[in-house]
């Protein structure tokens, strides 16, 4: 179904919106994982804001749809949903990977509201995903399971048993997002492990895959609604990205994977996005 453009310039408001929070949050935290955040928050956004079946004010609630974030390195990317959405108090961002802060670098779903699992030990997450999907299946539940994945991360084996058996069991409950920005905290990801023909493994291993820009948010709710209708066999979508994308010094280069941003810095990160937001709303308009 064709999605508004209103509807459209919503959702690039709130991802401008949770850039500059990601960027803030970044600064007052004296560092973090800048790259892959702002790579994978387009995703998240739509996922959030257009997609999902939540209830801030019932962050347990039994039927919501699930998200995974495997690639948990990217919480200070993911906390800045939660606090905007009220599962977490918007002043605790500034209090992010501090001494005595609940919100860790890699964020624990024991202490923050509104997470559904706890990761950071890359490799993992899929699998989880898949006993979410498995017990929706047990307990005759519709809701789905979305799991993000850094590419980086594929470089695990244990990705691709989870991958294995959610097609195995036909898990199409669980949908797999990837997101393939192409570095990792070494370099370019073709120069530390090869992953290509890397959309091709996962039509191999029994996926519906799916390559679209991962910054297109009418693409991502095209493939999610895609990936929802598809019973068959499960869904993986591959959302080609830039690590950084939004902020000019970091767009597309692997060294902001982490790093730390001073006043100078934030600045110029604000300026950015703001230029990177006027020019994705006139490219709405156009279309």
């Amino acid at each position: 179904m064709p999605v508004s453009l209103d509807e459209l310039k919503r959702l690039e408001d709130k991802a401008n919106f949770l850039r500059h929070d990601i960027v803030d949050t970044v600064y007052h935290a004296h560092s973090g994982h800048l790259g892959g955040a702002l790579s994978m928050i387009d995703a998240v956004t739509v996922l959030y804001y257009h997609v999902m079946n939540i209830d801030p004010k019932n962050a347990k609630w039994e039927d919501r749809d699930r998200f995974v974030m495997s690639k948990g390195h990217a919480g200070i990317g993911f906390v800045t949903v939660l606090a905007d959405l009220g599962f977490v108090d918007h002043d605790e961002l500034k209090t992010f990977n501090l001494t005595g802060s609940k919100l860790g670098i890699h964020l624990d779903c024991n202490k923050v509201n509104g997470l559904d699992a706890s990761t950071g030990s890359l490799g993992h997450g899929l699998s989880i995903a898949l006993g979410m999907g498995l017990a929706a299946t047990q307990l005759k539940k519709d809701f789905m399971t979305y799991c993000m994945l850094g590419d980086g991360e594929c470089n695990e084996g244990s990705i691709w048993e989870a991958a294995m058996a959610i097609a195995n069991y036909n898990a199409h409950n669980v949908v797999v997002m990837v997101d393939r920005n192409k570095a990792m905290i070494d370099g370019p990801t073709e120069d530390v492990m090869k992953l290509e023909p890397f959309a091709d493994k996962w039509t191999a291993f029994g996926f519906n895959t799916l390559s679209i820009d991962g910054h297109d948010h009418a693409a991502i709710i095209d493939a999610l609604e895609t990936a929802k209708n598809t019973t068959d066999k499960p869904t993986c979508i591959v959302l080609n990205t830039v690590k950084g994308q939004g902020v000019d010094f970091a767009a597309g280069d692997y060294k902001w994977h982490y790093g730390a941003i001073n006043d100078e810095l934030r600045d110029q990160a604000f300026a950015s996005l703001d230029k990177y937001h006027a020019e994705r709303l006139a490219k709405l308009e156009e279309k």
